[in-house]
């Protein structure tokens, strides 16, 4: 038996749980490496087929954690053992998975380049990229809540509903996905597009997005793509919290 299954029989851990806890660790160490969280910020949840979940600890870093620092809780936020104190930002994953049953797995980071875009008042709920476009559609900011209270997890409530990724102004990200890899797949899509307009931004270019006709065009393809994800372009989610400026 090798140590790891060793500590999961110990731990009465089933197999699923055991995958879980080291993909949690995994993707913490892919995030961190990354620079989409740094020393303790950020969180990172996958749910069990019971229905519980599992969360990384409070205060702990991201990118050093095993398989034995991460807590379990069940939907009201209650720890389901005398296991290891769950994230303090619990809410933020809990809301989600209240308005989004469909979903396992939640990633909230700080990517710098996303959360500067919110800072400087820029929209990436607007068209820009292609391929945004055609997956996620556009990324929606929630307005500020305060870290550490029920204002921060209700500030994005409305917005997951209709929205796989959400920028919390001068915050950070939470992203959601059917397995752990696709909630991380979206945190990269949304810092990698914040990085192309950070980018413009800095040679002085003019952020234009792009025209009503060549979104239309674009969204048309995802059914011969085979894309059929929330789009938030599609189902305009958060366009009427659309009042930064471009």
């Amino acid at each position: 038996m090798s140590d790891g299954a060793e500590r999961a029989a110990l731990q009465g851990w089933s197999e699923e749980e055991l995958r879980l806890r080291r993909a949690l660790c995994e993707i913490g160490k892919l995030c961190y490496s990354r620079g989409y969280i740094v020393g303790a910020d950020g969180n990172l949840s996958a749910r069990l087929a019971d229905g519980t979940i599992l969360i990384t600890p409070a205060g702990a870093m991201k990118g050093f954690l095993e398989p034995h620092h991460i807590a379990r809780i069940d939907m009201a936020g209650n720890a389901v053992n005398a296991g290891p104190r769950a994230s303090s930002e619990k809410a933020i994953h809990l809301v989600v998975y209240q308005e989004r049953p469909e979903m396992q797995a939640i990633v909230h980071a700080h990517p710098p380049h996303a959360v500067a875009m919110t800072i400087a008042g820029i929209d990436l709920q607007q068209p820009f990229i292609p391929e945004i476009i055609v997956t996620i559609g556009g990324i929606p900011t929630a307005p500020f809540g305060t870290p550490g209270t029920q204002e921060l997890p209700e500030s994005i409530r409305a917005i997951v509903k209709c929205s796989d990724t959400v920028i919390m102004k001068n915050h950070g990200s939470v992203t959601m996905g059917t397995n752990l890899l696709d909630a991380y797949k979206k945190l990269d899509m949304v810092e990698h597009t914040a990085k192309i307009l950070w980018l413009a931004h800095t040679v002085g270019a003019k952020l234009e997005p792009l025209d009503p006709d060549k979104v239309k065009k674009l969204l048309a393809t995802r059914a011969a793509l085979g894309v059929s994800t929330v789009n938030t372009l599609e189902n305009s989610c958060a366009v009427t919290r659309r009042t930064d400026r471009p």
